[in-house]
């Protein structure tokens, strides 16, 4: 009986533990098209009545228009959630179209629901992520037209593209609602703000530093 005892007490364990319950459950039936008017929110939206479902709501037209690139950090995207493309609810994926102009940056930033997958349309990109600690490895790469490359969730990790062109890439996820931390904004621009002395130790500078980084944001 013991051994049963702790048999069982192991595979309660390993259930628990298991690191797939971090992301998207799977679904219960054949999709829960999100009813983006609906007044309940239970982890998500919920479901549209299955009689009223058409072709359009897994469809979406126009990922292949470039966004626009004309802000400081010279990147685009265009996200698509179950927001803009309800048959996505409870299916556990979503994607992005990004673009790049040229030496353009997605700032350092953290996907905390979700692996990242980027393929690269065209043009060139360097795509890095930082391992935990106690290594804090980077691991980085330059990308080009058809290749790819992988985040695994929740490590910080950046994009730039170092090229004289334009780059734009498809970015598919391992949830409908992935997140986004970005780190800089986080840390300087949070609301309320982080006490200045506590972000000048972490950094190692003085205070009036720290108040000249967060007047940017």
């Amino acid at each position: 009986m013991a051994s049963k005892a702790l048999l069982l007490f192991l595979l309660l364990i390993a259930l628990v533990c298991n690191p797939t319950f971090a992301f998207d459950n799977s679904p219960l039936q054949d999709f829960c098209v999100a009813d983006i008017t609906g007044q309940v929110r239970v982890n998500g939206f919920p479901c549209k009545d299955p009689k009223e479902v058409q072709a359009d709501d897994f469809f979406f037209a126009g990922l292949h228009l470039p966004t626009n690139t004309s802000n400081p950090f010279g990147l685009g995207s265009n996200i698509l959630t179950a927001s803009q493309l309800p048959g996505l609810n409870t299916l556990g994926i979503s994607l992005a179209r990004v673009d790049f102009a040229p030496l353009g940056v997605s700032s350092p930033h953290i996907h905390p629901r979700a692996t990242e997958v980027v393929t690269i349309l065209e043009g060139t990109l360097e795509m890095g992520f930082v391992t935990s600690l106690p290594d804090n490895r980077l691991i980085s790469k330059v990308l080009n037209k058809g290749d790819v490359f992988v985040v695994p969730p929740g490590l910080i990790h950046y994009a730039r593209n170092p090229g004289k062109s334009n780059t734009a890439g498809i970015v598919a996820f391992s949830s409908q609602s992935p997140g986004f931390l970005l780190i800089p904004q986080a840390v300087f621009g949070s609301n309320h703000n982080i006490s200045s002395d506590i972000l000048a130790k972490s950094f190692q500078v003085d205070e009036n530093v720290i108040s000249q980084i967060r007047a940017k944001f």
